[in-house]
Protein backbone atom coordinates (compact mmCIF):
# COMPACT_ATOMS: atom_id res chain seq x y z
CA UNK A 1 0.00 0.00 0.00
CA UNK A 2 1.50 3.35 -1.00
CA UNK A 3 1.57 6.52 1.04
CA UNK A 4 2.83 9.94 -0.03
CA UNK A 5 3.24 12.86 2.38
CA UNK A 6 1.10 15.89 1.58
CA UNK A 7 2.95 19.07 0.63
CA UNK A 8 0.93 21.33 2.93
CA UNK A 9 1.51 21.50 6.68
CA UNK A 10 -0.85 20.66 9.50
CA UNK A 11 -2.26 17.40 10.76
CA UNK A 12 -5.68 15.96 11.39
CA UNK A 13 -6.26 14.79 14.96
CA UNK A 14 -6.04 11.10 14.09
CA UNK A 15 -3.41 8.48 13.45
CA UNK A 16 -3.04 6.05 10.58
CA UNK A 17 -5.89 3.55 10.44
CA UNK A 18 -5.61 -0.08 9.33
CA UNK A 19 -8.76 -2.18 9.63
CA UNK A 20 -9.67 -5.63 8.33
CA UNK A 21 -12.95 -7.53 8.27
CA UNK A 22 -13.29 -11.19 7.29
CA UNK A 23 -16.34 -11.15 5.06
CA UNK A 24 -15.77 -14.79 4.05
CA UNK A 25 -16.31 -15.84 7.69
CA UNK A 26 -19.33 -13.56 8.08
CA UNK A 27 -22.60 -15.48 7.97
CA UNK A 28 -25.10 -12.70 8.62
CA UNK A 29 -28.41 -13.49 10.25
CA UNK A 30 -31.57 -11.84 8.97
CA UNK A 31 -31.40 -9.07 11.56
CA UNK A 32 -27.78 -8.20 10.77
CA UNK A 33 -28.18 -8.17 6.98
CA UNK A 34 -31.32 -6.06 7.08
CA UNK A 35 -29.57 -3.66 9.45
CA UNK A 36 -26.54 -3.43 7.16
CA UNK A 37 -28.76 -2.60 4.19
CA UNK A 38 -30.28 0.28 6.17
CA UNK A 39 -26.85 1.75 6.90
CA UNK A 40 -25.75 2.53 3.34
CA UNK A 41 -26.90 4.95 0.66
CA UNK A 42 -29.72 3.96 -1.73
CA UNK A 43 -27.49 3.65 -4.80
CA UNK A 44 -25.07 1.39 -2.92
CA UNK A 45 -27.95 -0.72 -1.64
CA UNK A 46 -29.14 -1.12 -5.23
CA UNK A 47 -25.63 -2.01 -6.42
CA UNK A 48 -25.19 -4.67 -3.73
CA UNK A 49 -28.59 -6.14 -4.59
CA UNK A 50 -27.34 -6.79 -8.14
CA UNK A 51 -24.51 -9.16 -7.20
CA UNK A 52 -24.96 -12.75 -8.35
CA UNK A 53 -23.09 -14.32 -5.43
CA UNK A 54 -23.63 -13.56 -1.75
CA UNK A 55 -19.87 -13.57 -1.14
CA UNK A 56 -19.50 -10.56 -3.45
CA UNK A 57 -22.44 -8.81 -1.79
CA UNK A 58 -20.83 -9.31 1.63
CA UNK A 59 -17.49 -8.00 0.37
CA UNK A 60 -19.03 -4.86 -1.09
CA UNK A 61 -21.11 -4.30 2.03
CA UNK A 62 -18.05 -4.65 4.25
CA UNK A 63 -16.20 -2.05 2.20
CA UNK A 64 -18.99 0.50 2.56
CA UNK A 65 -19.40 -0.10 6.28
CA UNK A 66 -15.65 0.26 6.84
CA UNK A 67 -15.67 3.65 5.11
CA UNK A 68 -18.70 4.93 6.97
CA UNK A 69 -17.34 3.74 10.33
CA UNK A 70 -14.06 5.53 9.62
CA UNK A 71 -15.70 8.84 8.75
CA UNK A 72 -18.21 8.70 11.60
CA UNK A 73 -15.62 7.89 14.25
CA UNK A 74 -12.57 9.79 13.01
CA UNK A 75 -14.12 12.87 11.38
CA UNK A 76 -17.05 12.96 13.81
CA UNK A 77 -19.67 13.24 11.07
CA UNK A 78 -22.92 11.53 12.14
CA UNK A 79 -23.35 8.25 10.26
CA UNK A 80 -26.67 9.22 8.73
CA UNK A 81 -25.23 12.53 7.49
CA UNK A 82 -22.27 11.01 5.67
CA UNK A 83 -22.57 11.30 1.89
CA UNK A 84 -20.22 9.29 -0.28
CA UNK A 85 -19.77 9.69 -4.01
CA UNK A 86 -17.61 8.03 -6.64
CA UNK A 87 -15.25 9.90 -8.91
CA UNK A 88 -15.46 9.41 -12.67
CA UNK A 89 -12.86 6.66 -12.17
CA UNK A 90 -14.94 4.92 -9.51
CA UNK A 91 -12.99 5.94 -6.40
CA UNK A 92 -15.17 6.47 -3.29
CA UNK A 93 -14.80 9.98 -1.86
CA UNK A 94 -16.48 11.97 0.88
CA UNK A 95 -18.86 14.56 -0.58
CA UNK A 96 -19.70 16.39 2.66
CA UNK A 97 -18.52 19.97 3.10
CA UNK A 98 -15.91 19.81 5.85
CA UNK A 99 -15.49 22.62 8.37
CA UNK A 100 -11.77 22.07 8.95
CA UNK A 101 -9.28 22.66 6.13
CA UNK A 102 -7.08 19.92 7.57
CA UNK A 103 -9.80 17.40 6.73
CA UNK A 104 -9.17 18.02 3.04
CA UNK A 105 -5.89 16.09 3.30
CA UNK A 106 -7.60 13.10 4.88
CA UNK A 107 -7.34 10.07 2.57
CA UNK A 108 -8.83 6.59 2.72
CA UNK A 109 -9.05 3.55 0.49
CA UNK A 110 -10.57 0.08 0.67
CA UNK A 111 -9.99 -3.26 -1.03
CA UNK A 112 -11.68 -6.64 -0.83
CA UNK A 113 -10.56 -9.93 -2.29
CA UNK A 114 -10.06 -13.47 -1.05
CA UNK A 115 -11.25 -13.49 2.56
CA UNK A 116 -10.90 -9.91 3.72
CA UNK A 117 -12.13 -6.39 3.20
CA UNK A 118 -9.42 -3.96 4.30
CA UNK A 119 -9.24 -0.22 4.85
CA UNK A 120 -6.27 2.13 5.11
CA UNK A 121 -6.55 5.80 6.06
CA UNK A 122 -4.04 8.58 6.60
CA UNK A 123 -4.53 12.07 8.05
CA UNK A 124 -2.25 13.89 5.59
CA UNK A 125 -1.12 11.42 2.93
CA UNK A 126 -2.52 10.01 -0.26
CA UNK A 127 -3.15 6.33 0.37
CA UNK A 128 -4.17 3.33 -1.72
CA UNK A 129 -4.58 -0.30 -0.76
CA UNK A 130 -5.02 -3.57 -2.59
CA UNK A 131 -5.29 -7.08 -1.21
CA UNK A 132 -4.76 -10.22 -3.26
CA UNK A 133 -5.25 -13.92 -2.60
CA UNK A 134 -2.90 -16.03 -4.67
CA UNK A 135 -4.99 -18.34 -6.84
CA UNK A 136 -4.62 -20.44 -9.95
CA UNK A 137 -6.05 -18.92 -13.15
CA UNK A 138 -9.71 -19.63 -13.70
CA UNK A 139 -8.96 -21.37 -16.99
CA UNK A 140 -5.86 -22.26 -18.93
CA UNK A 141 -2.30 -22.74 -17.77
CA UNK A 142 -0.14 -20.35 -15.79
CA UNK A 143 2.06 -19.58 -18.85
CA UNK A 144 -1.06 -18.79 -20.88
CA UNK A 145 -2.34 -16.52 -18.11
CA UNK A 146 0.99 -14.71 -18.00
CA UNK A 147 0.90 -14.30 -21.78
CA UNK A 148 -2.51 -12.63 -21.56
CA UNK A 149 -1.24 -10.29 -18.85
CA UNK A 150 2.06 -9.58 -20.61
CA UNK A 151 1.42 -5.89 -21.26
CA UNK A 152 0.69 -5.10 -17.61
CA UNK A 153 4.31 -5.45 -16.45
CA UNK A 154 7.73 -4.34 -17.61
CA UNK A 155 10.40 -6.74 -18.83
CA UNK A 156 12.25 -6.38 -15.53
CA UNK A 157 9.11 -7.18 -13.55
CA UNK A 158 8.47 -10.26 -15.68
CA UNK A 159 12.06 -11.33 -15.17
CA UNK A 160 11.54 -11.28 -11.41
CA UNK A 161 8.13 -12.97 -11.59
CA UNK A 162 9.31 -15.84 -13.78
CA UNK A 163 12.56 -16.30 -11.85
CA UNK A 164 10.67 -17.95 -8.98
CA UNK A 165 11.27 -21.68 -8.54
CA UNK A 166 7.81 -22.99 -9.46
CA UNK A 167 4.52 -21.84 -10.95
CA UNK A 168 2.86 -21.28 -7.58
CA UNK A 169 5.67 -19.00 -6.41
CA UNK A 170 5.53 -17.23 -9.77
CA UNK A 171 1.81 -16.62 -9.27
CA UNK A 172 2.53 -15.35 -5.79
CA UNK A 173 5.09 -12.88 -7.14
CA UNK A 174 2.70 -11.91 -9.94
CA UNK A 175 -0.01 -11.04 -7.43
CA UNK A 176 2.48 -9.15 -5.30
CA UNK A 177 3.39 -6.93 -8.26
CA UNK A 178 -0.25 -6.59 -9.27
CA UNK A 179 -1.30 -5.47 -5.78
CA UNK A 180 1.48 -2.87 -5.73
CA UNK A 181 0.38 -1.43 -9.07
CA UNK A 182 -3.28 -1.45 -8.09
CA UNK A 183 -2.58 0.27 -4.78
CA UNK A 184 -0.68 3.07 -6.53
CA UNK A 185 -3.38 3.54 -9.17
CA UNK A 186 -6.02 3.66 -6.45
CA UNK A 187 -4.00 6.17 -4.42
CA UNK A 188 -3.77 8.64 -7.30
CA UNK A 189 -7.32 7.87 -8.45
CA UNK A 190 -6.70 7.57 -12.19
CA UNK A 191 -8.55 4.33 -12.91
CA UNK A 192 -7.90 1.57 -15.43
CA UNK A 193 -6.85 3.85 -18.31
CA UNK A 194 -3.39 4.34 -16.80
CA UNK A 195 -0.58 2.55 -18.68
CA UNK A 196 0.77 0.13 -16.09
CA UNK A 197 4.09 -0.17 -17.91
CA UNK A 198 4.83 3.41 -16.87
CA UNK A 199 5.37 2.13 -13.33
CA UNK A 200 7.96 -0.48 -12.43
CA UNK A 201 8.42 -2.02 -9.00
CA UNK A 202 11.67 -3.33 -7.60
CA UNK A 203 10.37 -5.54 -4.82
CA UNK A 204 12.46 -6.20 -1.74
CA UNK A 205 12.93 -8.65 -0.20
CA UNK A 206 12.05 -11.28 -2.77
CA UNK A 207 11.02 -13.75 -0.07
CA UNK A 208 8.50 -12.49 2.47
CA UNK A 209 8.06 -13.94 5.93
CA UNK A 210 4.50 -14.63 7.01
CA UNK A 211 2.91 -12.07 9.36
CA UNK A 212 5.55 -9.42 8.70
CA UNK A 213 5.25 -6.06 6.92
CA UNK A 214 7.98 -4.72 4.63
CA UNK A 215 8.56 -1.25 3.18
CA UNK A 216 11.78 -1.68 1.18
CA UNK A 217 10.11 -1.85 -2.25
CA UNK A 218 10.76 1.09 -4.58
CA UNK A 219 8.83 2.34 -7.60
CA UNK A 220 9.98 3.87 -10.86
CA UNK A 221 7.59 6.15 -12.75
CA UNK A 222 8.56 6.71 -16.38
CA UNK A 223 12.01 5.38 -15.50
CA UNK A 224 12.61 7.70 -12.53
CA UNK A 225 12.52 6.57 -8.91
CA UNK A 226 9.63 8.08 -6.94
CA UNK A 227 11.13 8.72 -3.51
CA UNK A 228 8.04 10.38 -2.03
CA UNK A 229 6.09 7.13 -2.00
CA UNK A 230 6.32 4.41 0.65
CA UNK A 231 5.00 0.92 -0.07
CA UNK A 232 3.96 -1.36 2.77
CA UNK A 233 3.79 -5.04 1.85
CA UNK A 234 2.34 -7.37 4.49
CA UNK A 235 2.22 -11.11 3.78
CA UNK A 236 -0.22 -13.16 5.76
CA UNK A 237 -2.30 -16.30 6.06
CA UNK A 238 -4.66 -14.72 8.61
CA UNK A 239 -5.40 -11.09 9.53
CA UNK A 240 -2.87 -8.78 7.81
CA UNK A 241 -0.19 -7.66 10.30
CA UNK A 242 -0.62 -4.15 11.69
CA UNK A 243 -4.35 -4.33 10.88
CA UNK A 244 -7.05 -4.37 13.54
CA UNK A 245 -9.53 -7.15 12.86
CA UNK A 246 -13.12 -6.01 13.29
CA UNK A 247 -16.33 -7.91 13.91
CA UNK A 248 -19.66 -7.00 12.35
CA UNK A 249 -20.72 -5.42 15.62
CA UNK A 250 -17.54 -3.32 15.55
CA UNK A 251 -18.46 -2.16 12.04
CA UNK A 252 -21.89 -0.92 13.09
CA UNK A 253 -21.10 0.31 16.61
CA UNK A 254 -21.52 3.98 15.66
CA UNK A 255 -24.14 3.42 12.95
CA UNK A 256 -27.41 5.28 12.49
CA UNK A 257 -29.85 3.90 9.87
CA UNK A 258 -30.49 5.90 6.72
CA UNK A 259 -33.68 4.10 5.72
CA UNK A 260 -36.49 1.87 6.90
CA UNK A 261 -36.12 -1.90 6.93
CA UNK A 262 -36.74 -3.66 3.62
CA UNK A 263 -37.53 -7.37 4.25
CA UNK A 264 -37.11 -8.18 0.55
CA UNK A 265 -33.37 -7.60 0.92
CA UNK A 266 -33.06 -10.71 3.07
CA UNK A 267 -35.02 -12.83 0.61
CA UNK A 268 -32.77 -11.62 -2.19
CA UNK A 269 -29.65 -12.39 -0.17
CA UNK A 270 -30.83 -15.90 0.72
CA UNK A 271 -31.61 -16.69 -2.91
CA UNK A 272 -27.98 -16.34 -3.96
CA UNK A 273 -25.28 -18.97 -4.16
CA UNK A 274 -22.35 -18.15 -1.86
CA UNK A 275 -19.68 -18.22 -4.58
CA UNK A 276 -18.76 -19.85 -7.91
CA UNK A 277 -16.78 -23.08 -8.10
CA UNK A 278 -13.75 -22.86 -5.85
CA UNK A 279 -10.24 -22.38 -7.17
CA UNK A 280 -7.07 -23.67 -5.54
CA UNK A 281 -5.65 -20.80 -3.54
CA UNK A 282 -3.58 -19.62 -0.63
CA UNK A 283 -4.47 -16.44 1.26
CA UNK A 284 -2.50 -13.34 0.43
Amino acid sequence: MPRRPALSLGRLAMDSVRWAFSYSAWAPCREDWLLAMRLIQPEEKERIEQFVFSRDAKAAMAGRLLIRKLIAEKLKIPWNEIWLQRTSKGKPVLANNLSSSSHSRFSFNVSHQGNYAVLAAEPDCQVGIDIMKTALPGSGSVPHFFHIMRRQFTEEEWRVITSMNNEWLQLDMFHRHWALKESFIKAIGVGIGFDLQRIEFHVSPLQLEVEKTYNETIMLLDGEQEKEWTFEAPYTTVTPPAFTKLTFHDLVASAVPLAAEDPACWDNFCSRQESPARQSSNPR
